[in-house]
């Protein structure tokens, strides 16, 4: 147990402010030897604060920091990596152009000296870290290539490298922040390998998420915070979903999606026979055809990588069809822009929200309204009406308890949570037919994954067509009504979701043919 091994990090009193914002009030954490310390929490709670404070990013306005017992000032990420620490960040820290060696290697460069014709040259050795990096590889069975280019490599591989990054500058502390939210059920299951295998040979790592099954399965120590503070610790043996939901939420929090039986009614959304190819000219999603009723949630299930995201992007007109037809309600929708889709009467939460769903630079208020900038009430005559502008971002800001101080903050100040919230009220707050919801929770807390959950199940009561593309089993078979699974572009059997198993899906998704499962 972790009970009898010495403190490596303490922090005592920290408080951090920003303009209108009590980030951390007031925090005491600590951090045994060879332990996994699971910091649980929602959105704003200061979870990412408290650990860009203990990285060096931010400094405390108040507070001390030790690490073994010394008390010590980190001024800056490279303070905290000479002292042992490393961070691996929700988004990677990575260059996609640099390869494994070179991205590991950089600010911590070894070179090779070399005097020709009088002149010292440096030469950077690549081989030399290639080879540390493939040792770090099969010591703890990442089984990633130095010289593979980052840019080629799946999330859960990019995310190895980052781990391996803090290896290689010989982290003995870790801290990984909400490191599940862009993998797959498979992905993360390996990432829970991997920090079992860092425990065992003495790392100790603080884990940040809000994912209650998370933390009961990898912790050995879990405190949560809320509003700021430290609201609670507890013993993973001990606890259960429904109490930690609580102490992070502060209220009673359903965990379950509370629905009726669905009513569908006329066909919203007919694919037939749709190609699309990927940006490296393979075809990803091959002749696929379903549809989606209204009153009706379709489910697609699959491993990330099997065509989900040019399928969802070809359906919003964000990619273009080599081949079929997309029809929204009466009107043939092929090949036509994204405005086309959004005023024929689509909702789209996109799975990458930083890239597709947002102008981060722009001001809350500004995206809340991307999609309707230039009809009544936010333009007259062309010219932007800046208080209806302002009425709609604090009316959304409140209906979807998005944790800022202001209207006017750019969306890129927002934590990733939050970012997701301002899509969501965009896209769910205007009338529309059909909702495509492509990982809508990724990156959310309980409270507002009920919330979210809640919005579609009422979305689809009121006779909305929903296509819900997620990576998450448990979200796939608590909204859908019925279950499509995706394997190489393909849609291999669409079921009834009252008829299906977990595990039947999981075989579907990893290519067993539907005849050997039912």
């Amino acid at each position: 147990m972790a009970d009898n091994k010495k403190t490596v990090l303490e922090a005592k009193g920290i408080t951090k402010q920003f303009p209108g914002v009590l980030a951390n009030d007031n925090i005491n954490f600590d951090l045994r030897e060879g332990e996994v310390h699971a910091l649980l929490g929602e959105n704003g709670a200061g979870k990412s604060t408290l650990m860009n404070i203990l990285y060096g990013l931010y400094q405390p306005d108040s507070g001390e920091i030790k690490i073994n017992g010394e008390l010590l000032h980190l001024s800056s990420p490279k303070d905290a990596i000479l002292r042992g620490i490393g961070m691996v960040h929700q988004h990677f820290m990575l260059i996609p152009v640099f390869s494994v060696t070179e991205n590991i290697m950089l600010g911590a460069e070894t070179d090779h000296r070399a005097v020709k014709n009088e002149a010292a040259l440096t030469r950077l050795d690549r081989k030399e870290v290639a080879a540390r990096v493939s040792q770090l590889s099969d010591q703890y069975g990442f089984k990633i290539d130095p010289n593979a280019i980052i840019g080629d490599l799946p999330v859960g591989i990019q995310q190895r490298v980052e781990i391996i990054k803090a290896l290689y500058r010989k982290a003995s502390i870790l801290i990984l922040d909400e490191p599940t939210a862009v993998l797959t059920p498979q992905e993360a299951e390996d990432l829970f390998r991997i920090v079992r295998e860092l425990k065992q040979r003495g790392v100790s790592i603080i884990f940040i998420t809000h994912k209650l099954k998370e933390v009961l399965a990898i912790a050995d120590r879990i405190t949560v915070m809320r509003g700021g503070k430290v609201v609670g610790t507890a013993e993973p043996s001990t606890a259960t979903e429904q109490q930690l939901a609580t102490m992070m939420v502060g209220r009673e929090v359903l965990l379950t999606v509370d629905k009726n039986a669905a009513t569908p009614k006329e066909d919203v959304l007919k694919v037939e026979s749709l190609r699309v190819r990927d940006q490296r000219n393979l075809e990803s999603v091959r002749g696929v055809s379903f549809n989606v009723r209204a009153g009706e949630v379709l489910g697609i299930a699959g491993v990330q990588g099997n065509g989900q995201t040019e399928l969802a992007e070809a359906l919003t007109g964000l990619r273009s069809v080599e081949s079929g037809k997309i029809s929204l309600g009466n009107k043939d929708l092929t090949g036509k822009a994204p405005r086309a889709f959004t005023e024929t009467g689509l909702a789209h939460i996109p799975e990458d929200r930083q890239k597709h769903g947002l102008v981060l630079s722009y001001t809350i208020a500004d995206n809340m309204i991307l999609c309707d900038y230039y009809k009544p009430p936010f333009s007259k005559q062309y010219v932007i009406q800046q208080a209806a502008l302002d009425e709609n971002a604090r009316k959304l800001i409140k209906e979807y308890d998005v944790r800022t101080p202001s209207p006017y903050v750019a969306a890129g100040k927002l934590s990733g949570g939050n970012q997701q919230k301002v899509i969501v009220a965009r896209e769910l707050s205007r009338p529309v037919k059909l909702i495509i919801a492509n990982q809508p929770t990724r990156g959310l807390d309980v409270g507002s994954i009920e919330y979210i959950h809640k919005e579609i199940i009422l979305m689809r009561d009121q006779g909305v067509a929903v296509l819900l593309i997620s990576a998450e089993l448990d979200e796939i078979l608590a909204l859908s009504d019925r279950i499509a699974v995706m394997y190489r572009g393909e849609i291999v059997t669409t079921v009834d979701a009252k008829k299906v198993t977990r595990e039947q899906l999981g075989l579907w998704m990893a290519g067993v043919s539907p005849e050997k499962v039912l």
